[in-house]
């Protein structure tokens, strides 16, 4: 990975230094010397740059970011490609991740929890309104600032759903902590596949944990499949009722039982805020055939090896 701390990038950007390396990129902070304001660039790893695939994310993530203007969303300036680096500029923000947050923490309180979840909500809302689904939220593609509000980041494996041609393969993309039944299965996600990755990151404030753990990856994706989570209310008892079943329902394995968009689950969490003792009495649904699901892993790891 070559050095480029101090260079000027696109005769306008000067890096100072880096702030984060990612799977496929390493994220800089620098000073645009055209107007003095700081940003961030976000640059793809030289090893990556031929890769056809990488390419295409990288260049989805611009496209997707480029589309969408929200207070929660990360901001995007400018792209660059040139024979050497390809690179985009992006609001800076200076803040940690929610992950940080949640383990500095450990367990959020229910109204913090909530506040953060209207706002991611709200977030994915306008995405999904513009046509992008986002695939991959986590607490890591969350920054949460001084002032308690946040962004949302990383739209590298985005979709957008008014383009027929997906920009990568449907196969178990995204964190396995996070991603929905359907991912795990080869299915097309949508909207709803934010949804519940929304429900597993109000489970984790609520009570420090994620609902699936194990000691690989595709143990945790088969009880994303097969597996109910204990109940947020088994693990921290102060959690409203109302709000366990919000999340819950979020989480539905099914999609057609979550809710149906960021602005349904919203309705939810404000009638909740007006009422904490409300109870709504969902329901938990576990898919009672797992057999396909497990075909499915099972088909995915043989196409890997």
């Amino acid at each position: 990975m070559r050095n480029l701390v101090s260079k000027i990038i696109g005769d306008r950007y000067k890096i100072t230094n880096i702030i984060g390396v990612g799977g496929m990129a390493v994220v800089y902070k620098a000073t645009d010397i055209t107007n003095g304001n700081i940003v961030a660039l976000k640059v793809l790893k030289q090893e990556f740059f031929d890769d056809e695939q990488f390419r295409a994310r990288f260049e989805n993530e611009s496209r997707a970011i480029a589309m969408l203007s929200h207070e929660n969303i990360v901001k995007i300036y400018d792209v660059g490609l040139s024979e050497e680096l390809y690179y985009i500029v992006m609001e800076y923000v200076d803040g940690i991740t929610l992950k940080q947050y949640i383990e500095q923490q450990g367990v959020i309180t229910w109204r913090e929890a909530i506040c953060f979840t209207a706002q991611i909500l709200s977030a994915l809302g306008h995405a999904h309104e513009m046509g992008v689904v986002h695939r991959d939220i986590k607490p890591q593609n969350i920054m949460l600032l001084g002032n308690g509000s946040i962004r949302v980041t990383d739209f590298g494996i985005a979709r957008i759903s008014t383009n027929n041609t997906n920009t990568m393969s449907e196969k178990a993309i995204g964190s396995v902590h996070y991603i929905s039944p359907e991912q795990v299965s080869g299915n097309k996600a949508d909207y709803r596949s934010d949804i519940y990755a929304t429900g597993v990151i109000l489970y984790e404030m609520l009570t420090g944990v994620t609902p699936f753990d194990a000691e690989s990856p595709v143990s945790v994706d088969l009880m994303q499949l097969q597996s109910a989570p204990k109940t947020p209310r088994e693990i921290n008892p102060e959690i409203p009722q109302g709000l366990e079943e919000i999340t819950l329902k979020a989480m539905n394995k099914r999609p057609d039982l979550r809710y149906q968009s960021s602005e349904e689950m919203l309705a939810d969490i404000e009638k909740f805020k007006k009422d904490p003792s409300i109870s709504f009495e969902y329901k938990y649904f576990i898919d009672d055939n797992p057999t396909k699901y497990i075909d499915a892993i099972k088909t995915a790891k043989t196409e890997k090896s």
